[in-house]
């Protein structure tokens, strides 16, 4: 999960750390400025890791909440209320960030959750939220086991699945696709669940799989996979990875004279600033999908990634715009509600019609967004926004 810039970002968020946090705030974000809500606020948790290796993340989530909470108090707050947004840095460990969240419950009083970032600690948090029915949001953690912890645990961005589903639909219905192959990385979670379900998908389409290949972490010579995908003559190749590889294994395609429409998922954000200009014409016409498109004419995503480079001095990344959105479809959920009441703002979420920076989103049954995915194509060394897509 993974946006253009990333490799950028990465490192600007890095450097700028020391920034993010809300001027009222200590250094330490495991000693929250006072505890308890007070008449006048509505408190809403925040869980990230805002340290270690996945930092960049955590970072990039917590700074779109900050901002969105700064300008919702700006303009009237909830309820007639402000928002007191407490986060703790939860280290992308799960006895972290459980006991980030009993700090939160028990001590700050807080009404709602946003979090965490990645799935193993979202997943132990969630197990502790249905006990307390809390109403929560995880902005980015995509495993599907997630969501199915309880009623009240919802999440504003796509699972893996989804994707593979999706751009099985969308080589079928808008490519006429009759033939693909599938490279992924079998010890990744994330490629492993884009590339399965892609794969059945596109039989139950009647799409023909030709070849399905693995390569595992660090590999980098992808020849002996790609000599049998190009016997094949696939309509399309599906490559469920990270950017850094799919710059890989797009050169070397095209060198065995694979000549396929790649398709892929939101791993591919940032592929033209890791493959180069020199390389770029091996992801020409290539498309995938993702949760947004910073191309798109959208007013509000524009003016979101104007706000969001102006106070952090960085780009905004897809976990950005997820923050944004989930926070933003926590708070549409209190105001529905017209009250903090845990079982009230949980039935408001439920049946939610928001519109936000990833489009227009609605929950189905397992609490996971209905929304349509942005596709994206890569032409001429840019990245192109094409349509907004649902199959």
């Amino acid at each position: 999960m993974k946006q253009r810039i990333l490799a950028v970002a990465m490192a600007a968020a890095m450097m700028t750390t020391a920034l993010t946090g809300c001027g009222e705030k200590p250094a330490d974000s495991s000693t929250p400025n006072a505890t308890g809500a007070q008449a006048n606020e509505i408190v809403i948790g925040g869980l990230a890791p805002l340290t270690g290796s996945a930092s960049i993340y955590g970072i990039a989530v917590n700074n779109a909440i900050e901002l969105a909470v700064e300008q919702i108090n700006a303009n009237e707050g909830v309820l007639g209320k402000k928002i007191r947004y407490i986060d703790y840095d939860t280290k992308n460990d799960s006895t972290e960030a459980k006991n980030s969240y009993n700090k939160l419950v028990q001590n700050d009083k807080a009404v709602a959750l946003i979090g965490d970032v990645t799935s193993t600690p979202t997943l132990a948090v969630a197990s502790a939220a249905v006990k307390n029915g809390i109403p929560m949001i995880t902005a980015t953690g995509t495993a599907e086991d997630i969501t199915l912890s309880g009623d009240n645990v919802f999440r504003a961005c796509f699972t893996d699945p989804f994707q593979g589903d999706l751009m099985a639909n969308y080589a079928h219905q808008k490519l006429g696709a009759k033939k693909a192959a599938i490279i992924y990385n079998i010890a990744d979670d994330y490629s492993v669940g884009l590339a399965e379900t892609f794969e059945s998908t596109a039989k139950e389409l009647g799409m023909e799989v030709v070849a399905m290949e693995s390569y595992t972490t660090n590999d980098v010579d992808f020849k002996s996979q790609l000599t049998k995908i190009a016997a094949k003559s696939p309509d399309v190749f599906f490559v469920p990875v990270y950017y850094q590889d799919v710059a890989l294994i797009a050169v070397q395609a095209r060198q065995l004279g694979i000549k396929s429409t790649l398709l892929g998922g939101d791993g591919w954000d940032g592929v033209l600033e890791q493959i180069g200009a020199d390389n770029a014409s091996a992801v020409e016409n290539a498309l995938f999908c993702s949760q947004y498109s910073a191309e798109s004419d959208d007013s509000a995503l524009q003016q979101f990634l104007k706000d969001y480079k102006e106070k952090y001095n960085m780009e905004a990344n897809m976990f950005s715009v997820l923050g944004y959105d989930a926070l933003h479809l926590m708070v549409q959920a209190i105001e529905e509600a017209g009250s903090t009441d845990s079982a009230a703002v949980v039935e408001k979420l439920k049946n939610i019609k928001y519109s936000g920076l990833t489009g227009e989103v609605t929950f189905d049954e397992n609490r996971n967004p209905i929304k349509a995915a942005a596709i994206t194509a890569i032409e001429s060394g840019n990245y192109k926004f094409q349509e907004f897509y649902s199959k």
